[in-house]
């Protein structure tokens, strides 16, 4: 077992809020709903971010945005906001910070076809005017630090986000992260961590460093290559909400934590699911819980060295009541205990 501690920055701040740790975990449409941020917090996360907020949706009440935006029980409540209008942007902070959030997160880099096709998300890295004036009008609206996440640029001749960092903290933003891909990339390829340190080079508030953290060993490597002074987390998480944690340990210690046994695993996911229902209700709970379950039992099988039991996944995964789900869910990690064991 490797003792040997790795590298890392200071503790972070942003503005006035210092996290646990720096290790964080991205926001994720579908994905990092209430119960799964609770759980990752929980575990060991220094912050976790909400999923995506369509900015106007939230100033206008909508329920769904409210939901989204939910974050009741964390220490540090982080709601990322998604749109290209200054006032509904600024409108949106001030819901958003009175309703609890601690600090506030301008999404520029989701490559969603969806959020670019509204001219959001990744699309603002071709406007850089018009994302300035996002983030100024954010800024002045609340009393709590924003951020900004954004991609290295729209596509390889377009590598904007040293520029936008350095404009974005002209304007008051209290740190930026960077995931390593243009929006061209989408998810394809691999990362580019190093092109992030042009970015750290270009400011001195926070920056932090995203895109395929999935082992432990790539934390180590991500802050080399970046110099970044904070990773974060995205798929790398998907069924494994630990997973942050996990990495923040092995940071701070160079020790490498053990997975959690399959009946951690197991409550967890069980913990998550009944999270879902409770924030969504059961119709469309059960139907959002889905993709979790998969990725739940992806999780333990790769902890046994095992297949996931394809059958079971897939009666997890098509399930029309909790209950059927959770009986899948169960015999899904009785089998993969069973030959773990054989």
């Amino acid at each position: 077992m490797s003792t040997s501690k790795p590298a890392i920055s200071s503790q972070l701040l942003i503005g006035r809020v210092r996290p646990e740790n720096s290790v964080l975990l991205a926001p994720m449409s579908g994905v990092t709903d209430l119960a799964f941020r609770r759980i990752a917090a929980r575990t060991g996360a220094g912050m976790v971010v909400s999923e995506m907020v369509a900015s106007a949706e939230l100033a206008r009440a909508d329920d769904e945005a409210r939901l989204r935006a939910e974050g009741s029980g964390l220490d540090i409540h982080v709601v990322q906001l998604a749109g290209r209008d200054p006032q509904w942007m600024a409108e949106a902070a001030r819901v958003a910070v009175g309703a609890g959030a601690a600090i506030v997160d301008i999404n520029m880099g989701c490559p969603a076809k969806k959020v670019v096709g509204g001219h959001g998300g990744s699309a603002l890295l071709k406007e850089l005017d018009l994302a300035v004036r996002l983030i100024a009008a954010t800024v002045a609206a609340v009393d709590a630090p924003v951020t900004v996440k954004m991609r290295l640029g729209w596509d390889d001749s377009s590598i904007v986000a040293p520029e936008l960092a350095q404009r974005a903290e002209a304007e008051g933003a209290a740190m930026v992260t960077v995931h390593g891909r243009t929006r061209s990339q989408f998810y394809e390829g691999k990362a580019d961590w190093s092109a992030i340190a042009a970015v750290k080079d270009a400011v001195s508030i926070p920056v932090v460093a995203n895109g395929d953290l999935v082992a432990l060993d790539d934390a180590t490597a991500m802050l080399a290559a970046s110099s970044a002074d904070a990773v974060m987390i995205g798929r790398g998480a998907q069924g494994k909400p630990w997973f942050p944690g996990a990495v923040a340990a092995f940071l701070k210690t160079g020790v490498r934590p053990a997975e959690p046994s399959l009946a951690t695993q197991q409550a967890l996911a069980i913990e998550h699911y009944d999270g879902i229902l409770t924030l969504y209700g059961r119709d469309v709970g059960v139907r959002h819980a889905r993709k979790h379950l998969g990725w739940y039992i992806d999780a333990a099988a790769e902890t046994v060295g095992e297949d996931a039991p394809r059958d079971l996944k897939a009666d997890a995964m098509t399930a029309t009541t909790p209950e059927a789900a959770l009986s899948a869910l169960d015999r899904a990690y009785s089998t993969l205990a069973w030959r773990a064991a054989a």
